[in-house]
């Protein structure tokens, strides 16, 4: 008995057009929303500070206490050059890192960057938690944090994009960066 006409639907093909780099504080969430935003967009996801680990064997707050920030940075720029170069990806980049004007060039040459914006009393819960945070070491550490909002805000806030990172599901901001990609015909179909 033949039946009528099979129709199969293919999903559409979706792509990643370009790197999408988290940038913003330590604590406001830019490896757990990474990780959820390459997931539903099917692309690797990508920490710098795990890439640096890697190929220095060791942490980021053994190489502060051994070499100093700015060997830190200058490991941190090469090893962010390098990622950037890969295919599209989403990017969790170390809280200084865009502090660096030749990161944050070649983040706005090759990917497009977004400021995870948290407020300092998130940060604070969120960071207070781990002890590998070299910068926070030292020191009253919700002055350490503002001092360093001060200073970091205004260069975050040339990001292509900022997000408010709130107490809320990640998932949340992941939704509102894909429909971004997808409004900047950065996220869409092959």
């Amino acid at each position: 008995m033949e039946s009528g006409p099979r129709f199969v639907y293919a999903k559409a093909e979706m792509t990643l057009h370009r790197t999408v780099a988290l940038v913003g504080m330590m604590g406001a969430g830019k490896t757990s929303v990474g990780r959820r935003l390459a997931a539903r967009l099917e692309v690797p996801f990508r920490d710098a500070d795990h890439e640096i680990e890697a190929a220095a064997g060791l942490t980021v707050a053994e190489i502060f206490a051994r070499f100093g920030e700015p060997y830190f940075r200058d490991g941190e720029r090469r090893v962010i050059a390098r990622l950037l170069g890969e295919a599209p990806h989403v990017l969790a980049t170390g809280g200084g890192a865009f502090m660096d004007e030749t990161t944050r060039t070649a983040m706005k040459s090759n990917a497009f960057s977004i400021w995870l914006k948290a407020p300092v009393g998130l940060l604070m819960s969120r960071v207070k938690k781990r002890e590998t945070r070299p910068l926070l070491k030292d020191g009253d550490l919700r002055q350490t944090m503002e001092n360093l909002l001060q200073v970091r805000e205004p260069v975050y806030a040339q990001a292509d994009m900022i997000v408010e990172s709130a107490d809320e599901p990640h998932g949340l901001a992941v939704e509102r960066i894909v429909e971004a990609l997808c409004e900047r015909k950065l996220y869409g179909e092959t």
